[in-house]
């Protein structure tokens, strides 16, 4: 015979009271892996959650605290009377206890998403408000994980109401707070939910300074690292510094989870293949093809083939049938600078082909307006390096020079460096993620009565050796 199957509210209320345990396990061990268990579920929990649960949840647990419950159920709506023959939830079996403030946070922070998710945002700020409130007068380090996703989902809730500006005193207030109380899970959490802050309104100075005068924890969990680099990435490029920010997009590509967080990959990704044209690199066509990468990158497909090309009429084309779809994804004024790398291109391009060709021939191939500026342009490219050839400016033409050997150079040696320098970046970043097994450190070390017997026996064998040397002479 085929078992019943469970009411699914009953599971999840069942999977959020594995949830509590073990919370207060960790409480009870101070071992933070379990409170990370519990986070890592909450995209499991979030999906299951509703009035029902909620409201069986808050009768459950909060009945200590009754005043936290009523606050609670006023963001829950009222389900109706619960059929007969429905018993009650009941966390635990026994006499009323009173919760731990990390119980107590936890519950609070489901509303919060619940909240979130119903697209409550009003009603979501408020509850955050009162939650983030609780945490700050709290100075326990098990709380630590929990506050750190309430500050998230604090600032979310700000977000989607087009009010973070006024939230960036009180993070920069917890930032100082959680640096002084060595509350690493938290740091990084608000450092890069201040980041967040200043980029959403383009304020790449304070961003740059804010990350000057902090230091971003070693300790801090791969999707924080990778938010960071990312948001690293995309100051950089502000800053005209392609090549660190290269450097940060590829490595919060590398931090971020292999599986999920598709559309993270996807930002990205944009941002760091906008980045690699500027620097005059072509990205490679594979990442094109990434089945999860194929329909979102194909505007930037196009953009990288007028690049390549060195085709500004293509450029024109493209950036103004995406136009919009740049500026909503924060590469429309990278983009724009990507004009001149075509120009570069199709120069580049002229110089391989022609040996001697007339500047007005280079400006209707360009599409420029005059040969004045087409010379302009000739005599940047040559100065930057991009072309080796010389201008006769009296008769209007510019003279390839043959191409030197690119092993006589020194970028054969900066390619090795830069190599050899990635390499060790991982390595040192491998040995920093690996764990260990708890108190393992203490096994093969000797206790206190071993020690005494060994030295005991120690000093009994020098007593011997010193009396079979003595010869009897004084």
């Amino acid at each position: 015979m085929e078992e019943p199957k469970k009411d699914p509210d009953l599971l999840t209320l069942e999977d959020i009271r594995e949830h509590v345990r073990h919370i207060e396990k960790a409480v009870a061990t101070k071992e933070p892996r379990y409170v990370s268990r519990v986070i890592r579920g909450l995209v499991s929990i979030r999906r299951r959650l509703n009035p029902v649960v909620l409201r069986k949840l808050l009768q459950g647990y909060l009945n200590s605290n009754v005043a936290l419950k009523e606050e609670l159920l006023e963001f829950v709506v009222d389900s109706g009377p619960e059929p007969n023959g429905v018993t009650p939830f009941r966390p635990k079996s026994g006499k009323a206890i009173v919760l731990l403030p990390e119980v107590e946070t936890y519950l609070h922070l489901l509303v919060v998403i619940y909240l979130i998710d119903l697209k409550k945002y009003a009603e979501a700020v408020k509850c955050a408000e009162s939650l983030v409130q609780k945490v700050s007068v709290q100075n326990r380090r098990t709380l630590d994980m929990l506050a750190a996703k309430c500050y998230f989902y604090y600032s979310r809730a700000y977000e989607l109401t087009q009010q973070l500006d006024k939230i960036r005193t009180f993070l920069h207030a917890r930032l100082r707070t959680s640096t002084l109380r060595s509350d690493f899970e938290g740091q990084a959490m608000l450092l890069n939910l201040l980041l967040r802050n200043y980029l959403n309104f383009n304020l790449f100075e304070q961003a740059d300074k804010l990350v000057s005068k902090s230091t971003f924890p070693e300790s801090a969990s791969n999707n924080e690292w990778a938010r960071f680099l990312y948001y690293m990435g995309r100051i950089k490029a502000a800053q005209l510094e392609y090549s660190e920010a290269q450097k940060y997009l590829q490595q919060a590509l590398r931090k971020a989870p292999q599986h999920s967080a598709v559309g993270f990959k996807q930002i990205v990704q944009k941002l760091c293949i906008t980045v690699e044209l500027l620097m005059g690199d072509i990205p490679d066509r594979h990442l094109f093809r990434q089945p999860s990468m194929r329909k979102t990158l194909a505007p930037y497909f196009q953009l990288t083939q007028a690049v390549l090309t060195g085709n500004l009429a293509k450029f024109n084309e493209v950036l103004a049938k995406f136009g919009a779809k740049f500026q909503g994804e924060d590469t429309y004024t990278l983009i724009i600078r990507l004009r001149h790398n075509v120009i570069k291109t199709g120069i580049r391009m002229i110089n391989l082909s022609y040996s001697r060709i007339s500047l007005t021939d280079i400006a209707q191939k360009l599409m420029l307006d005059s040969p004045e500026d087409a010379e302009y342009i000739v005599a940047k490219a040559i100065r930057d390096g991009v072309i080796e050839a010389n201008i006769d400016h009296e008769k209007g033409f510019v003279q390839s020079r043959e191409t030197s050997d690119v092993y006589t150079t020194r970028e054969p040696m900066a390619a090795f460096h830069s190599r050899i320098t990635f390499c060790l970046d991982i390595h040192n970043h491998s040995i920093k993620a690996m764990r260990f097994p708890p108190k393992s450190y203490n096994k093969d070390l000797e206790s206190a009565e071993e020690r005494r017997e060994r030295e005991q026996q120690e000093l009994e064998s020098a007593k011997e050796i010193a009396d079979e040397d003595f010869d009897g002479f004084p």
